[in-house]
């Protein structure tokens, strides 16, 4: 996932505060996982690279939570700007846990389509019965498409609300933080809108141009993933039925269905564990406000 200078940025344009962070273990050891998930971005945008950013993701948070609990960085932010950063820090972290949760929703709702597709081709095999759960499937893709647009674009209006300033210290660091859980965030909602890339529905030119790069975008077959795969293996499986009355061979569309159900548990897994630190951030931010 490649990071752009504007993403790095953090959502809130205020003024550094003299905090040696640096100086201090939790800071440096934000500073190792900061330079860590950069580091191993790639090209490929696969589910595990993916994956791999969310688990970052949480150790990060983890790191920086741990920061903002350090007796000595609680009194400087009550006392600059009589808390000011500390009440923006709590709205970005809101619109934050937001989108954390809209995909979460996103990802159990079409988990629960997998599983009624594999629980249908279980009873109905290659009957033509199985075209209308397919049928079903393809307009939930198309009701996500507009979901995930939505939240591309607010994702990329969190990035544009950024100040020219330069900050330091814990400013610094929740600046970074937030650059690059918006960039995780983005290459989720990209993955989940890859599909057959010989099918370009109405809405895709309007995702592709929100994507994080060009490299990105789902027409690369880096970026072809199990949801495009499952796409392809339905189409070809309901072609097959309209073309034959012999039975028809489900195993590959089963298989390609399977396949993508696991991935889509380890997903939801990491995000749960994100979505929990997001919310530990928060209180730690409540917290302070409340001293």
């Amino acid at each position: 996932m490649t990071i752009s200078s504007k993403s790095k940025s953090l959502l809130f344009p205020i003024r550094s505060i003299s905090l040696p962070t640096r100086l201090h273990p939790n800071g440096l050891k934000i500073e190792d996982e900061l330079n860590r998930l950069k580091n191993s971005e790639t090209s490929s945008h696969s589910e595990e690279t993916i994956q791999a950013g969310i688990v970052g993701l949480v150790e990060l948070y983890n790191s920086f939570q741990e920061l903002i609990q350090c007796p000595n960085t609680q009194k400087t932010l009550v006392q600059h700007q009589n808390g000011a950063f500390v009440e923006e820090a709590l709205e970005g972290s809101l619109e934050l846990l937001d989108s954390c949760a809209t995909i979460r929703n996103l990802f159990c709702t079409i988990k629960e389509q997998v599983q009624h597709l594999q629980s249908a081709l279980r009873r109905k095999g290659g009957d033509s019965s199985i075209e209308r759960d397919i049928g079903n499937y393809y307009i939930l893709r198309k009701k996500m498409k507009k979901e995930i647009g939505k939240n591309l674009r607010k994702l990329k209006h969190m990035e544009n609300r950024v100040g020219s300033s330069l900050f330091l210290d814990i400013e610094q660091h929740l600046r970074q933080v937030t650059g690059i859980t918006i960039s995780v965030f983005k290459a989720l909602l990209v993955f989940l809108s890859c599909q057959d890339t010989k099918i370009k529905p109405r809405g895709w030119s309007m995702i592709s141009k929100l994507m994080i790069t060009k490299s990105a975008s789902c027409q690369s077959s880096q970026f072809f993933n199990d949801l495009g795969n499952v796409d392809v293996a339905l189409g070809d499986l309901r072609e097959e039925i309209k073309s034959s009355d012999a039975k028809v061979d489900v195993n590959i569309a089963q298989r390609r269905l399977q396949m993508l159900d696991d991935n889509i548990k380890g997903f939801e897994a990491g995000l749960e564990s994100l979505y929990k630190q997001l919310i530990q951030t928060r209180v730690s931010f409540l917290n302070v406000l409340a001293l």
